[in-house]
């Protein structure tokens, strides 16, 4: 399970802990921003049955729920406004497949692009956190590819941050303008801790140079050419590889082993970067808009047109 918005400040962990006794057994839990959450359907809507939409659990319960996040929705359930402790809570379930899935090959592009951002674990007995490596290594890639010769620390992790919000239905009227920003500037340590690695890995491979700069980041500068454009995209998940085959082509190498592999072709950096771009944010406006819909009918009327009220006060005090 994944899920909710609550504060990650330190001394608010024993708070979270407390609030997950009063959820199901989870196997794997993250909180984020300022919230949040995890269980499974069947028993959380036994336990919460007032944390979900009246409606729903009257003609269908946790079956018809679980319908609607996967058929009309992106495969997680959220619970806005649930009240804990005279505090308000938000926080999503989801089933563990769904969320590997996601990962591995960003097939919808929602919880991957959440756990590209940083995140306080609180449970984990999957090893996710090992697992979303992958996630990590192609964001780095694929935010390399949106990026200049050269750039700074905080460019990319922008660059980064941005790629889940790229064609999000929210971001034109109920979010705030300078989100991305904020969630880089506010949590600027905690990328460099995610992405140190995948930074220093891409730099054995002579495809980043790093010089220091005034501050605690450094500037970046990357290899522009073809071949290095093509290492970036292969590093890309396999449905990503797959949707710009079918733009550019790919061709058959035999190696000396007698194994045979396709590597997909690309005529330009400047043409898979855009191809790139364009996939992610074909993905992430449907699955925005899916979840959107499936936000509606499972929480509620009231609830979503409360939700979203206050998604819009945020954005348009960004506005202003």
């Amino acid at each position: 399970m994944l899920g909710c918005k609550l504060a990650m400040e330190t001394e608010k962990q024993p708070e979270l802990a407390a609030l997950l006794k009063g959820l199901p057994p989870v196997e794997f839990c993250c909180v984020y921003g300022s919230a949040l959450h995890p269980n499974n359907s069947d028993k959380n809507l036994k336990i919460n049955r007032d944390h979900y939409a009246s409606w729903m659990v009257h003609l269908g319960g946790a079956k018809l729920i679980t319908e609607v996040a996967d058929e009309i929705g992106v495969g997680v359930h959220f619970n806005p406004f649930v009240t804990w402790k005279d505090k308000m809570f938000k926080y999503g379930v989801v089933r563990m497949d769904d969320l590997i899935r996601d990962i591995l090959n960003w097939e919808r592009f929602y919880l991957s692009g959440r756990l590209q951002k940083p995140v306080h674990v609180l449970v984990d007995n999957l090893d996710i956190g090992n697992i979303n490596s992958v996630n990590l290594r192609a964001a780095t890639s694929a935010a390399l590819l949106l990026s200049p010769s050269k750039f700074s620390e905080e460019n990319l992790y922008g660059k980064i941050c941005s790629l889940s919000y790229m064609g999000d239905l929210r971001m034109f009227f109920a979010e705030d303008k300078n989100k991305v920003n904020k969630i880089v500037q506010g949590q600027f340590t905690l990328f460099q801790s995610m992405y140190k690695p995948f930074l220093e890995e891409f730099a054995a491979k002579d495809l980043l140079r790093f010089t220091s700069s005034a501050g605690n980041q450094v500037n970046v500068s990357q290899d522009c050419a073809l071949s290095a454009a093509s290492s970036l995209v292969s590093r890309l998940p396999p449905t990503i590889r797959s949707e710009m085959t079918l733009r550019f082509g790919d061709k058959t190498h035999l190696s000396n082993s007698g194994k045979v592999t396709r590597e997909l072709v690309i005529g330009s950096r400047e043409e898979a970067a855009e191809c790139m771009r364009k996939i992610v944010r074909r993905r992430v406006m449907v699955s925005s808009a899916r979840q959107a819909v499936s936000g509606l009918l499972t929480v509620g009327a009231v609830s979503g047109v409360r939700y979203l009220a206050n998604k819009m006060h945020k954005a348009w005090k960004s506005w202003t």
